[in-house]
């Protein structure tokens, strides 16, 4: 005997056919209105709660909004919730808890119905997606030229005065732009001082998120689930005032490049800071920078810092978005005008070094001359707290890998050069890189960690490394010491 007061002869008959139609009537009224009032609607009609939830952006619309954890948790973990009602739709995962007096059949018509609806409404959507998606990059386009007031007074809002962007990479970009539009709900009305602007200018998955000063994390969760999931690499930069969106955007590219796969987010104040810059003596330090970097100016150092970050001309261009023969000239007249010969490796680690030294202090001087950038000045790098922390790093590295890492890191991580210097095999040498990069635990595709590691194997240096040292036992073998 069921205790629903309901019996299958009832549902099966005129009364239950008229049942299910009022039923389909109050969803259809309900999808017409909105997602959230459908997925309310359903809840009302099983007594119960229901919960879409998407396995990026968590719970989407959510009945009452107390329930929004449980059917996240539910759509994760099915087997643990059996008393839910669980239906895919429209990418997403519909989960329905009735009362316990609704019979099992009207849950399954309410679930099977309102997916449907979640369906076509997805369907009419998507019907719209490509034109919102073409209007956002264009936003995102008229930022990056500076028509920032253009773009504020389209959104309907003067409150949008910093961004955060994250330029994210991968095989798998086009499907990881529908998830995120999914998920993220972007609207052109800003909601709560905030807009989210979504594109892909040059392929790659551009994020611009528009607030008042500060972000609430949202979008940065939702990127860290996005590249998990679909194995992407993501750089991110700022908050930044919203005139400075080339500037975010650039140094955005140049953080990508430091994220890996256990790290697949880099922010772009980590890329290119170390524990060594805390280390040296502030006064000094800064000093010695604001004298080698006098001639530069802002763009100069910002082009300089993107391409050192970057490790190579045609990333640096990529990521400001200039061509790789541009990038070059500019790179030979800062060179001239440095006094530096800026394709030495020593040259570039010192000037990394300097374009992260803390400002100068006005009142300090400017020292006993003009300073260089081949050269550290006395008491910077040979300091017992720098020299610890060289120690740290480079230390316990066997001859022939010391001899090979700072033979390799002098070529510009080219190992084909490096290989014919040292008088090895390429596949020899790429060996023992992997070999370095495991007892150093770090990241040698990182230009900023091969500057460190450089820096390091100087203030450690106690005879030349030269590849004429290398240990052999005839010919081209190695011989272990």
């Amino acid at each position: 005997m069921s205790s629903t007061g309901t019996t299958d002869h009832e549902a099966n008959g005129p009364r239950g056919a008229r049942h299910e139609r009022e039923t389909a009537d109050r969803l259809l009224r309900a999808a017409t209105r909105s997602g959230a009032h459908l997925i309310a609607e359903a809840a009302s009609l099983v007594q119960g709660w229901a919960v879409l939830a998407d396995p990026i952006a968590g719970a989407v619309y959510s009945a009452p909004t107390a329930a929004a954890a449980s059917g996240v948790h539910a759509a994760a973990a099915p087997r643990e919730h059996p008393r839910c009602t669980q239906v895919p739709a429209a990418g997403a995962v519909l989960v329905l808890t009735p009362a316990p007096t609704v019979p099992p059949a009207h849950t399954c018509h309410v679930a099977t119905t309102t997916a449907a609806l979640l369906e076509v409404r997805g369907q009419r959507a998507a019907e719209l997606r490509g034109e919102q998606m073409r209007l956002h990059t264009t936003l995102i386009r008229l930022l990056l030229a500076g028509h920032t007031a253009a773009v504020t007074e389209t959104l309907g809002s003067d409150r949008l005065t910093h961004v955060t962007v994250y330029r994210l990479s991968g095989a798998d970009v086009p499907a990881a732009h529908e998830v995120l539009w999914r998920a993220v709900r972007p609207s052109l009305a800003p909601h709560a001082d905030a807009c989210t602007l979504l594109g892909r200018p040059d392929g790659e998955l551009v994020v611009a998120e528009l607030h008042h000063g500060g972000d609430d994390g949202r979008i940065l969760r939702l990127v860290s689930r996005l590249s998990e999931r679909h194995h992407l690499l993501a750089g991110m930069a700022g908050p930044l005032p919203l005139a400075e969106m080339p500037t975010a955007h650039s140094d955005a590219a140049a953080a990508r490049h430091s994220a890996t796969p256990d790290r697949r987010i880099a922010p772009a104040d980590a890329v290119g800071a170390s524990r060594l810059t805390s280390l040296l003596p502030t006064s000094p330090y800064a000093r010695w920078a604001g004298s080698v970097l006098r001639p530069l100016a802002p763009a100069h150092r910002h082009l300089l810092l993107v391409w050192l970050r970057t490790g190579s001309k045609p990333r640096a261009a990529a990521a400001l978005g200039l061509s790789a023969g541009t990038v070059r000239a500019r790179i030979r007249d800062l060179s001239r005008l440095l006094g530096a010969d800026l394709e030495d490796a020593t040259v570039r680690a010192h000037l990394l070094l300097a374009l992260r030294a803390p400002a100068p202090d006005p009142d300090s001087g400017s020292g006993s001359g003009p300073a260089r950038l081949e050269t550290l000045p006395d008491g910077l790098l040979d300091t017992e707290a720098a020299r610890t922390w060289a120690v740290g790093l480079v230390g316990g590295l066997e001859p022939h890998l010391r001899i090979a890492l700072a033979c390799w890191l002098r070529h510009h991580a080219r190992t084909a050069p490096a290989a014919a210097e040292l008088h090895v095999h390429r596949t020899t040498l790429t060996d023992w890189l992997s070999q370095c990069a495991e007892h150093l635990a770090r990241n040698l595709a990182d230009a900023t960690v091969r500057a460190e590691i450089h820096l390091a194997l100087s203030a450690t240096r106690t005879g030349p490394d030269d590849p004429a040292a290398l240990p052999r036992r005839g010919g081209r073998t190695y011989r272990r010491l």
